[in-house]
């Protein structure tokens, strides 16, 4: 039973591995792999078609102060994202956002629609998590009322206090959310103005 429960975690760690790997690679099949949490639409200064391409290297490549991106250029599309180092002293979380971006000609500008992505993993599990909590706290209170918990005041204090312990958690669980959204989605926003900077010629000293 052991050496189930042994396998089954290292099974579990290989899939999360392989999906942050896969999910931080920079394969055109990673430029669409990641669960979209929001979509922002904007308009860069370059058709893509040929201004464009020349800001990136033979491979598509675009390295940026914190960030890079790599086009796609038969598929219209563009991934982005912050660097994640190992040796980074930067705070990392278990959310990370890339930006897999569609590009479409519009005249002499180039027409854009940013899918925010996360992990298939982190998604899930977190998910879950909240699912238990939120579930598991509902499910007490249902249970706790049925079997008799409102009988005296010291039961309801009880079961008030053991549902305000869940509510806490499931609060704790959102803010830390929260939290590492904003820190992570300030990351793609820091790297996706460097990129805009780039194509306008302001970091590059383009034309």
């Amino acid at each position: 039973m052991v050496l189930v429960g042994l396998f089954a975690f290292l099974l579990f760690l290989l899939i999360v591995l392989g999906d942050w790997m896969h999910f931080t690679s920079l394969t055109a099949s990673a430029s669409r792999y990641g669960f979209g949490i929001a979509k922002v639409e904007d308009r860069l200064p370059r058709s893509w078609k040929g201004p464009m391409a020349h800001f990136f290297d033979t491979d598509g490549l675009m390295n940026l102060p914190h960030g890079v991106a790599r086009l796609f250029q038969d598929e219209g599309r563009i991934l982005l994202r912050p660097q994640y180092r190992l040796s980074s002293r930067r705070f990392r979380t278990a959310w990370p956002i890339k930006g897999s971006i569609a590009i479409e000609q519009d005249g002499d500008s180039t027409r854009v629609t940013c899918i925010k992505r996360i992990p298939w993993s982190s998604a899930i599990l977190t998910l879950l998590w909240f699912g238990l909590v939120g579930v598991g706290t509902v499910g007490f209170v249902v249970v706790y009322a049925l079997e008799g918990g409102m009988a005296s005041l010291s039961t309801v204090m009880l079961g008030v206090g053991i549902t305000g312990v869940g509510i806490l958690v499931f609060l704790f669980g959102l803010i830390i959310v929260s939290l590492a959204y904003r820190l992570e989605n300030d990351r793609l926003g820091q790297a996706y103005k460097e990129f805009r900077q780039t194509l306008a010629g302001e970091a590059s000293g383009h034309d």
